[in-house]
């Protein structure tokens, strides 16, 4: 059995049964309400405020996306192939220049064993999204849910942030074309705070 396949099959139909439970409000609602009893009393209890705990959830979001990765990932393998692959380019380019076709036609065989190498890293990359997927989805099904009741259009404490270019704005309203505050603040802090895990893991960009 090719494992790379399976996994990079087994994210595909995850992927997919990911976006029909989106679709269906019972799911959706279900999954949101049974995380309230974990995340909700942050809101309700301790008064903490919306756009903090989507700061803390980007944090876990970034920070279990990125050991996922570090332990299902051969970064060394990875590195070492885009190296080679990069070596091997300029080889190859240098022989068309010189017309050294018998030296072409020997690289254009090594070309093949490359590009399959290649292929097989892209697998590897794609395999732990399978997994952040699965931990990612209710995370956002919660603030799917919660979202109506901790943001009401007047821009109160929590509910509203200020973004470059766009000033302060309700967590709830457009800010960016038809993407919403919360989504785009979720988004900005994701990325965030993931590049510096990411390097503090010394885990090589994917």
């Amino acid at each position: 059995m090719d494992l790379g396949k399976h996994g990079t099959t087994i994210t595909l139909i995850l992927l997919f049964l990911m976006m029909i439970s989106y679709s269906i409000p019972a799911i959706r609602v279900g999954v949101g309400s049974a995380m309230n009893v974990v995340l909700g009393p942050f809101l309700d209890i301790y008064k903490v405020p919306f756009f903090i705990m989507i700061v803390v959830l980007s944090a876990v979001t970034g920070l279990y996306s990125s050991l996922v990765q570090k332990y299902t990932i051969d970064y060394e393998r990875m590195q070492d192939v885009q190296k080679r692959m990069k070596e091997f380019q300029k080889e190859f380019r240098e022989a068309q220049l010189s017309q050294d076709e018998k030296k072409i036609k020997k690289l254009e065989g090594k070309r093949d064993r490359m590009m399959q190498e290649q292929l097989e890293m892209s697998r590897e990359q794609f395999k732990p999204m399978a997994y952040i997927l699965v931990l990612s989805v209710p995370i956002f099904f919660w603030l799917l849910y919660r979202l109506p009741t901790v943001v009401p259009e007047i821009l109160d404490r929590g509910n509203a942030i200020v973004l470059p270019y766009i000033g302060t704005v309700a967590l709830n309203a457009s800010a960016l074309g038809p993407v919403p505050a919360w989504i785009l603040w979720y988004m900005l802090c994701s990325l965030t705070i993931s590049q510096v895990i990411r390097k503090s893991m010394n885990i090589g960009g994917l």
